[in-house]
């Protein structure tokens, strides 16, 4: 009979350890099983595993915290106590594989990755799997996948988190279609934002955005949004949409870019001060405890915190724009939005937007 006992858990171990389940941490994860402290009801006893979501999706911001809900049960209720296995983990919005994010074994869990330290249970009730997370990262976007294991039970359910923010075109300053995808990855992050993903383009089409040049996403297609159909842009016949050139090759084709930025961690702020060229608005910004804003920090302070100013100001890159919320003559196109000059020569002078962390 503990012959047969044994074989049916080293069984369960074995399907447990499966490919798809890391390798490094299995000792922790399992090692309750090999003592024998496993549930003794596991899979035969007729008692069923349910594990649900409250919500499909969750919205954060970056540098913001938030709640993941998963909760299990047992049908019908167990009365004697089981010992399960919660293992969370993500799938980036680009897609791609998995990466574990957290996974508890009775009182104890264990984060991974770039999520250790952020991540936690709640355990606010029995079966209470919920996810909390803190100080969320741009790239935290994606789907979240709860899986619970009780003995050879196994059962899971997802919840997309998304980051509210800012989608924003961008071109390398020598013009138009000059950026590799890898080139691409780096322009958003010196921006301080990151590759923006379909769905964030998508909610920012039906927000109202509308961009004739085709920009690389975080999956490798090339798309642009059109809300004002045009011969010049794919032609006038074409309703409006996000309108997709498809995966292109990663190296040798050149696009521009659509990068995704969120919350400030600071302030943005045109300087009041006597027009001057790049190296001079550069010590400028720092004499005044700062420095000179990012293209995706000027477009989060737009869009986050209704920044509105009709100066045109130097950026980081060498770009001069400004941001307009509410329109008005002699601001610009009636559209509100950020508006650019383009990349002058640096000798020539301007205002500046400098950015102001909250850590100062």
């Amino acid at each position: 009979m503990t012959f047969g006992l044994q074989a049916a858990l080293l069984l369960g171990v074995q399907l447990v350890l499966s490919p798809a389940a890391p390798t490094i941490p299995s000792n922790f994860f399992y090692r309750d099983y090999l003592n024998g402290h496993g549930d003794k009801g596991t899979g035969f006893s007729g008692v069923k595993l349910q594990v649900d979501s409250a919500q499909p999706t969750v919205f954060s911001v970056r540098g913001g915290n938030a709640t993941v809900p998963c909760r299990f049960w047992l049908e019908p209720e167990s009365s004697s106590p089981r010992r399960v296995r919660v293992k969370w983990s993500w799938r980036p919005a680009a897609g791609g594989h998995e990466t574990d994010v957290l996974v508890a074994v009775g009182s104890r869990s264990r984060g991974f990755g770039a999520f250790r330290g952020r991540v936690q249970l709640r355990r606010e009730f029995p079966g209470d799997a919920t996810l909390l997370m803190t100080d969320l990262l741009l790239n935290d976007t994606g789907s979240y996948r709860c899986e619970v294991v009780d003995g050879l039970e196994d059962r899971s359910t997802s919840v997309y988190l998304e980051l509210r923010g800012v989608v924003f075109p961008y071109q390398h300053p020598g013009g138009h279609y000059h950026l590799s995808f890898p080139a691409a990855q780096q322009a958003c992050e010196e921006q301080d934002s990151t590759l923006a993903t379909f769905p964030q383009l998508l909610r920012s089409w039906k927000e109202g955005l509308n961009w004739c040049n085709a920009g690389w996403l975080a999956d490798g297609t090339v798309q642009y949004p059109i809300t004002r159909p045009r011969a010049p842009c794919g032609g006038s016949g074409l309703a409006p949409g996000v309108r997709s050139y498809g995966r292109r090759h990663l190296h040798l084709h050149r696009f521009d870019v659509f990068c995704f930025s969120s919350s400030l961690q600071g302030k943005v702020y045109y300087l009041q001060s006597s027009k001057m060229n790049l190296t001079d608005a550069q010590q400028a910004c720092q004499e005044d405890g700062a420095q000179v804003a990012k293209v995706g920090q000027l477009y989060a302070a737009w869009k986050l915190t209704g920044l509105d100013h009709c100066d045109a100001g130097w950026l980081a890159d060498g770009s001069v724009r400004y941001p307009i919320s509410s329109p008005r003559r002699n601001c610009g196109p009636p559209e509100p939005g950020v508006h650019s000059f383009g990349f002058p020569p640096p000798q020539h002078k301007h205002g500046v937007y400098c950015y102001k962390s909250s850590d100062r």
